[in-house]
């Protein structure tokens, strides 16, 4: 008797048809720029973050963030989608400087999720 085949399992397609089944954009985004961790700085804008340091990293990630400030009140989503994945690239290289992986992150969202801003803040002043 023949064993049935399992059907394969599907897989998402990228923007670039690469199929994925790696995860979120950004836990992929993540690896990506650990990995620049080292590498030539002359080859890698990653790596030449890095080679700065994580001041530098982190100055970066606040121009960033006042470019997406701007473009969110002059109201063009398409520059505001533009500015908003350069924060988080540039979020995401802070926390790999640092140490911080996304699933913490993604824990303490989960934590969050539900809590009122309003009582969740009221608890941290507690601490």
């Amino acid at each position: 008797m023949a064993k049935k085949k399992k059907p394969k399992k599907a897989q998402k397609k990228r923007g670039n048809g690469v199929a994925d089944d790696h995860g979120h954009v950004l836990d992929r985004l993540y690896f990506v720029i650990d990995s620049r961790k080292g590498a030539d700085p002359d080859t890698s804008y990653t790596a030449r973050l890095f080679s700065r340091g994580r001041q530098q990293i982190a100055k970066k990630l606040g121009e960033e963030a006042v470019e997406a400030l701007i473009e969110g009140i002059r109201g063009d989503k398409g520059k505001l989608v533009g500015e908003s994945a350069d924060v988080l690239y540039h979020l995401l290289t802070l926390w790999a400087a640092t140490g911080v992986k996304p699933k913490a992150v993604w824990s303490e969202l989960a934590r969050r999720e539900g809590i009122s801003g309003i009582a969740e803040k009221a608890a941290r002043k507690h601490k």
